[in-house]
């Protein structure tokens, strides 16, 4: 049974609903259109299709029918795939590139492609699956928190009992060679949370500062307080990354205004330092505030958490890469990266592991190429089959395991 030489063969197929999905792009939790293209390329497999009644999402349950497949309690595997696009212009020069505002930036359009690739693949071998599959087609992951809408729906039962195991990939426009797949066991993805910090002072004219309470120095060493906290508060082996992304104050450079304001995402890595971080922040901030004679109206939102890779998850898909694809084909990661997902939803119900995969354009460096979220990012079409073949892969050989020892 080989499943790559399979999905290569369905690689024309593939880049056709690649460029489908890359051409029209959707934002956010409804993704009308690209709900339609994802139902359409399941029909006729046998799925047992739902959608979602909060958001435009697609479960689809593939019944197994190996031999080993137990049918009055079977086990199941999730293997997950996000839809949706970013606000952002595209500026590539592609000839399905998108003209309506959006962009697939950072790949969903080959996670949900290769998923529907995958469906081929275990429809075509189902004789071979001791369990079931769920396939998750899901919309909001970028700030939106789409996986929270599915679970709170039930994708996680989907199947009829709770998903034993779930995978999930992503693709890399940069960093990685084209096709290299990644992993770790623990923590491989930051949690990501959102600051908001809005500085009361008094304006005043821009000539008597001392007449004021100018709440623009205070909001700038706020800033600077903020990255000496991370550097003095907190573990160097527990990282906290704070960057403020929004900095608004002020409608003319003469006027000292009333507030200032801005906005910043932290990211760390683990459930420790989130716990500590809404103190030490209103700790900081609130200091440098009084300092200056100000007020600070401060706001600290947990989005997601960190996405942690069950350890032994982690060594099985390791495992299934090496001896499907090639053993040059895995990188194990030596750190965690600072990127965050919802799929840390999933995790935190079911054991499972979280991978990337280089699709890095051939012709370009991995090191410079425009990173995910760029408008000018590219992806390797070429990375569909494989991907297509990782997520099969991983569903049988689970379901295998779940039930070897079992009388065939």
């Amino acid at each position: 049974m080989d499943l790559h030489d399979d999905a290569r063969g369905q690689q024309d197929e593939l880049e056709r609903l690649r460029r489908e999905l890359h051409r029209e792009p959707e934002v956010g939790l409804d993704l009308p259109r690209t709900q339609e293209k994802v139902l359409s390329e399941l029909d006729g497999l046998g799925l047992e299709v739902t959608t979602g009644d909060k958001t435009t999402s697609v479960t689809a349950v593939l019944r197994g029918t190996g031999p080993r497949r137990d049918a009055a309690d079977p086990r199941t595997v999730l293997l997950r795939a996000d839809m949706d696009a970013l606000p952002v212009a595209e500026a590539t020069d592609l000839e399905f590139a998108s003209r309506n505002g959006a962009m697939h930036a950072c790949g969903h359009d080959l996670h949900t492609t290769s998923l529907v690739g995958a469906a081929r693949l275990l429809h075509s071998h189902r004789d071979r699956i001791d369990g079931d599959v769920v396939l998750m087609f899901q919309p909001g992951e970028e700030g939106y928190d789409g996986a929270a809408v599915m679970i709170d729906e039930g994708v996680l039962d989907s199947a009829g009992r709770r998903a034993d195991a779930a995978y999930a990939l992503h693709v890399f426009s940069s960093t990685l060679p084209s096709g290299q797949l990644a992993g770790r066991p623990g923590p491989i993805l930051s949690a990501s949370n959102r600051l908001r910090v809005v500085v009361h002072g008094a304006g005043g004219h821009g000539s008597m500062p001392h007449r004021a309470q100018d709440p623009v120095t205070a909001a700038a060493d706020m800033v600077g307080a903020l990255q000496t906290m991370v550097t003095r508060r907190f573990d160097i082996f527990d990282p906290v990354v704070i960057s403020v992304g929004v900095l608004r104050a002020g409608t003319a450079r003469n006027v000292i205004p009333d507030h200032a304001e801005f906005e910043a995402t932290v990211r760390c890595f683990s459930t420790e330092t989130i716990a500590r971080l809404d103190e030490m922040i209103n700790e900081t901030l609130g200091g440098v505030a009084r300092s200056h004679g100000v007020t600070a109206d401060i706001r600290f939102d947990a989005e997601y958490p960190v996405t942690v890779n069950d350890a032994d998850e982690a060594g099985f898909a390791a495992g299934v890469i090496r001896e499907a694809i090639g053993e040059v084909h895995y990188t194990e990661l030596p750190t965690p990266v600072a990127g965050s997902e919802d799929f840390s939803r999933v995790l935190d119900e079911v054991p499972g592991a979280f991978l990337g995969l280089g699709a890095t354009m051939p012709g370009l460096d991995p090191a410079d190429a425009p990173n995910n979220h760029s408008p000018h990012a590219t992806f390797d079409p070429a990375t569909l089959s494989r991907a297509a073949t990782v997520y099969a892969e991983l569903a049988i050989r689970r379901l295998d395991r779940f039930t070897e020892g079992a009388p065939r």
